[in-house]
């Protein structure tokens, strides 16, 4: 019953093997395309001994199996079972891709028995107070060995790789990264004309955070040589290779996110388990990562993280929450991770029918972008120095917001904390009023400050409710992501609480009542402001 569907797929890979398609489909599902994509990484030991899990998975709507090729210097799946893998997932009608780890993670972020250790031949790094650690570290001979084995997996087929989990120079989220040892120490120095006394103002930098140009230098340095891997491993692959970046990642971690422009990406989520991810600031602080990284990837290149860590550890409720995260952002493909244990098969039940609610309401707002008077601004400091606790919850104040790259000329820009010290310490002429968290140490001249609280928010909120009259908004307090796609006449409301609300979308004179599920998300449709 389904060879239409396969002839059609059989179409698309000889289209894309000989260049006349683009690299990044939209979901072929038999005979229909979508906007949104979905897509779960495995290993090929799963596939192979679970071949009722890739049923499940095909059937929850998932088009992509992405299998685990190379992990930091190990290749633990021989090449006849990554072969067997490949063969059984085209044969249930499915696409499989390449993921690998080429660094390493600081912890076992895999599950593997042996944790995450690379091969003794690849170096660890060094902190800058000189404990060393492994992974995330990037001396001769990853990338070489890193670059064969990409030569050598193309060869199985594979059009398109993930470098994952993550492909970064820092221990963890804000970590300002790099590898402080002797070697790197010496290149760092020689490179930028630096006397070796300069090392140790470095260091100062780097415990007081301050962004100082000789900071900069080091974190440039850090960036070339990421991305100078990044490219030898593009140019080894042959094909569309991305990175997975970490929560917030940028710079400090050295990774250049212009650099990534037109690479596949992962933007960084951090909330793995219930527990981070429940409160209305664990879901706005996943929310506030993404739409960063969305200012970096073009949303048809874009993949969520969606990771359950440990694989039993997030509820299938709450994955399906995360899915809304995407299409607030218009991140049009869906990544499922949880290292190479899959999260339990009845999440599945679950995630299907949520899969199709919010591939049908992303296609209702997909290349617009939110617009609002609240404005999502993370800087120059946040991304070199700062230390990634973002002032995120304002987002659920139920007030329409949008990305800013630069100084907004209008609304209320939101500052977190080491933004707001280097605004302090240089102050611009700004229309657009600052916002700060009361418990920011230092904030420009004529900021206002609110406690990151929803209480406080909430209040911010009803002070300015005079001023939204040309604006749509939720009334009510309650918390409640309200994102407005004036290109769309629509407006996207994602009910951050596990109750369900009657939440009112006010629209000058107009009313539009939403009746949302626990964590669920509708839309209403709005003239044009």
């Amino acid at each position: 019953m389904n060879c239409c569907y396969l002839s059609r797929r059989q179409w698309l890979t000889a289209a894309i093997s000989a260049g006349f398609l683009a690299p990044v489909l939209p979901t072929i599902g038999r005979g229909a395309r979508s906007i949104r994509s979905y897509h779960v990484c495995l290993s090929p030991a799963i596939v192979e001994s679970h071949p009722d899990l890739v049923d499940i998975v095909r059937r929850a709507g998932v088009n992509t199996v992405w299998l685990a090729g190379f992990l930091y210097g190990h290749r633990p799946y021989s090449d006849d079972s990554i072969r067997r893998a490949r063969a059984l997932l085209t044969r249930a009608g499915l696409d499989a891709q390449l993921i690998t780890v080429p660094l390493g993670h600081p912890g076992n972020s895999l599950g593997l028995p042996d944790g995450n250790s690379p091969p003794s031949h690849w170096r660890t790094a060094k902190r800058p107070d000189g404990n060393e650690y492994a992974g995330t570290s990037l001396h001769a001979p990853a990338t070489s060995e890193n670059c064969a084995a990409l030569r050598h997996l193309r060869t199985f087929g594979f059009r398109q790789c993930f470098l994952d989990d993550d492909f970064r120079l820092a221990r963890s989220p804000g970590e300002i990264g790099g590898c402080f040892c002797a070697d790197h120490q010496a290149r760092f120095l020689k490179t930028g004309g630096y006397t070796p006394t300069r090392w140790d103002e470095l260091l100062d930098d780097v415990q007081a955070r301050r962004l100082t140009p000789l900071l900069r230098a080091w974190l440039d340095f850090t960036c070339d040589d990421l991305t100078a891997s990044f490219r030898s491993q593009q140019r080894a692959f042959q094909g569309d290779l991305g990175i997975m970046a970490m929560y917030l990642g940028a710079e400090k971690a050295g990774i250049r996110l212009k650099d990534y422009r037109r690479a596949l990406f992962r933007v960084g989520e951090l909330m793995f388990d219930d527990s981070s991810f429940q409160s209305p600031k664990g879901k706005t602080d996943e929310l506030f990562s993404v739409l960063f990284h969305r200012r970096f990837a073009r949303p048809e290149l874009a993949f969520s993280e969606t990771t359950a860590y440990p694989a039993d550890r997030l509820s299938a409720k709450n994955m399906a929450a995360k899915l809304v995260i995407s299409t607030l952002a218009d991140v049009r493909h869906t990544m499922f991770m949880s290292g190479l244990t899959p999260f339990p098969r009845d999440h599945w039940a679950v995630l299907g029918p949520a899969m199709r609610e919010q591939t049908a309401l992303h296609e209702l707002i997909a290349g617009h972008r939110p617009r609002g008077p609240f404005k999502h601004f993370w800087g120059d400091a946040q991304r070199r120095v700062g230390d990634d606790q973002p002032f995120s919850l304002w987002l659920a104040a139920g007030i329409p917001f949008e990305v800013t790259e630069k100084t907004a000329s209008d609304g209320w820009t939101f500052l977190s904390d080491f933004d707001a010290r280097e605004l302090s310490a240089h102050p611009m002429t700004a229309r657009t009023q600052w916002v700060c968290r009361s418990s920011a140490k230092t904030c420009p001249p004529g900021a206002v400050t609110v406690a990151e609280s929803l209480p406080a928010l909430f209040a911010f909120k009803n002070r300015i409710r005079p001023q939204l009259a040309h604006i749509p908004y939720v009334a009510e307090d309650q918390p409640a992501v309200c994102a407005w796609y004036p290109t769309a006449r629509k407006v996207l409301v994602w009910n951050l609480t596990e109750e369900s609300r009657k939440l009112t979308v006010v629209n000058g004179p107009d009313r539009h009542v939403l009746r949302l599920g626990p964590l669920a998300a509708g839309s209403a449709a709005i003239r044009s402001g």
